[in-house]
């Protein structure tokens, strides 16, 4: 009898652990998904404000931008570099680019998060197309930083 008992205190104490576990994580999960949305945030910001300083706090020095265009023969990528990225943000004028996104499916680890946007482009006004951002942000000394963005576009 004693032994049930024991047992059963034990296993009590373990569910009571992975409890507390659980909501810890959880609240942390909460506090990262917060900071990297608002990566993400100020990199649409900076965008419709042509502001390449503010853009590239978004990025690790790293990054790989790309798009999946959709051809006749299948599917391409193409990669754009982080400066011609700049460059062509920065010849704009503000809010002459304007994507609206929502935030869809995301997975978070403490080092990673994958965050699934999809999107409406609007280029001076006018629509301009649709589709949907993939992010990997990577959590760097520096708070969370977009390594990899890929996207979709259609009209």
């Amino acid at each position: 009898m004693k032994k049930k008992i024991l047992y059963i205190l034990f296993v009590l104490c373990i569910i009571q652990y992975a409890a507390n576990a659980q909501s810890t994580n959880s609240a942390g999960s909460a506090a990262s998904e917060k900071e990297f949305k608002q990566v993400i945030q100020n990199m649409f910001r900076a965008m419709q404000q042509a502001d390449t300083n503010l853009l590239k706090t978004s990025f690790s020095d790293h990054v790989i931008i790309q798009t999946i265009v959709n051809k006749p023969e299948g599917a391409a990528i193409n990669t754009e570099s982080m400066n011609d990225f700049l460059q062509s943000v920065g010849k704009q004028t503000p809010n002459a680019i304007d994507e609206r996104i929502e935030f869809g499916a995301i997975q978070i680890e403490p080092l990673m998060a994958t965050v699934w946007t999809p999107y409406t482009f609007y280029f001076k006004g006018q629509y301009s197309h649709k589709g949907v951002n993939s992010f990997q942000l990577v959590k760097l000394k520096e708070g969370w930083k977009i390594q990899y963005l890929i996207d979709t576009r259609y009209k």
